[in-house]
């Protein structure tokens, strides 16, 4: 079935839209979404996609990571507070092709200490989150292919990672076949199985949503976010 993007974004914005006042968290050099076997595309821009360059409503451009550079411009960074309301069409990732099953996502970030807050969610075109980046004291890798493969109780959760003590973590998540791994500050490396359906499939006809979850009757967390560039 093809979604009226129109009609899908009338309807999320009925809900609240909300972000935690005292949680924060901060993205800067890298979000990028990696299909492993679409030979054919290069990395996903992830901001460029929701485009955060032009600083939409609620968005403000910040000091990134690495405010001296040799050679090169500094890093520039996005705040992100609770009037933005940022999502874009998931067709947008890979136009004309599914969804990757296998993929990775890299970032750089930087919570505040004790947040645990979704970055980033994927919903179908009935409002079912499909996958989410949640980061924060145990870090929970969301996942729900179109036979509700895994079940909640089964999303990989990564006990031993902390990536909510206040300072930065560069971060890399990688999905192949039926294990994720989660690998943080190039040291810290950890698989765990997810238990997913054969083909799994997310959906491409419904939206994404940065910063933010979208519940029944509130959403989640988040007061900044910080990104931009390799």
């Amino acid at each position: 079935m093809l979604m009226d993007f129109s009609r899908w974004s009338t309807r999320w914005k009925t809900k609240r839209w909300c972000l935690h006042p005292t949680a924060t968290t901060v993205l800067t050099i890298i979000f990028l979404l990696h299909a492993s076997e679409v030979t054919a595309a290069g990395p996903v821009d992830v901001l460029k996609l929701f485009d955060f360059h032009s600083t939409p409503d609620g968005v403000t451009k910040v000091p990134g990571f690495c405010t001296l550079r040799r050679g090169s411009k500094p890093d520039v960074a996005f705040r992100v507070n609770k009037e933005a309301q940022i999502s874009t069409p998931t067709k947008h990732f890979f136009p004309g092709e599914e969804f990757p099953q296998d993929f990775s996502i890299l970032m750089t970030i930087k919570p505040k200490a004790g947040v645990q807050s979704f970055l980033f969610s994927i919903y179908n075109e009935h409002g079912i989150q499909q996958m989410g980046v949640e980061v924060g004291r145990s870090p929970v890798f969301l996942y729900e292919d179109q036979h509700g493969n895994p079940a909640a109780e089964d999303y990989p959760l990564f006990r031993g990672i902390n990536l909510a003590d206040g300072k930065w973590h560069r971060v890399a998540l990688s999905v192949e076949k039926n294990t994720v791994t989660m690998i943080v500050d190039c040291k810290k490396k950890i698989s765990k199985a997810l238990d997913r359906s054969d083909h799994a499939v997310i959906s491409t006809d419904g939206i994404a949503v940065f910063g933010t979850r979208i519940l029944d009757d509130n959403v989640y967390e988040v007061s900044e976010i910080e990104t931009p560039h390799m």
